[in-house]
């Protein structure tokens, strides 16, 4: 059974850390797709430029993967039709987490990051936005309370029915 998880939250919650741990953790044919690296790394495109390519490797995961996770930003507005297709691809195997943390952990979490000096507190208040939730998929809430070797734990735990 193929399974997709959605990690999304503001820029600095943690998204890229833990798609990262739960790939090493489920191993091998795990996909990981990342919004950044897609949109500006791979592609240097704004969104909707970047939105056809991600859901082309949704349908890809689905096909070749045990796994794949989708980790971004992912403005809900915004990527509404690839959420659509994640539904119509995955059904019920999604599992969607959403970081729910208050701006200033986003500012603390963002310090420790090895791109810290790419942008700074104004970038991330201009790209702020507050419960930006799907809608269309339940999300489970991440807070600021939880680590990231909690995170990482839970996820992989529901994901894999333990």
């Amino acid at each position: 059974m193929h399974k997709l998880i959605i990690l999304r939250g503001n820029s600095g919650s943690g998204k890229t850390s833990a798609a990262k741990e739960l790939q090493k953790k489920f191993g091998r044919n795990t996909m990981l797709i990342s919004h950044d690296m897609i949109r500006m790394e791979m592609l240097f495109a704004k969104d909707e430029e970047a939105l056809p390519l991600i859901a082309n490797l949704l349908k890809y995961g689905r096909k070749n993967s045990e796994v794949t996770i989708l980790e971004g930003i992912l403005d809900s507005e915004q990527y509404r039709p690839l959420f659509e297709t994640a539904v119509s691809e995955y059904g019920e195997n999604i599992f969607a987490y959403y970081y729910d943390l208050p701006f200033e952990e986003t500012l603390l979490r963002h310090e420790t990051k090895p791109n810290k000096s790419d942008f700074g507190e104004e970038d991330l208040r201009r790209w702020w936005k507050e419960k930006d939730f799907i809608g269309i998929i339940p999300e489970k809430i991440i807070t600021k309370d939880m680590s990231l070797s909690e995170t990482v734990d839970m996820i992989f735990n529901n994901v894999s029915g333990g």
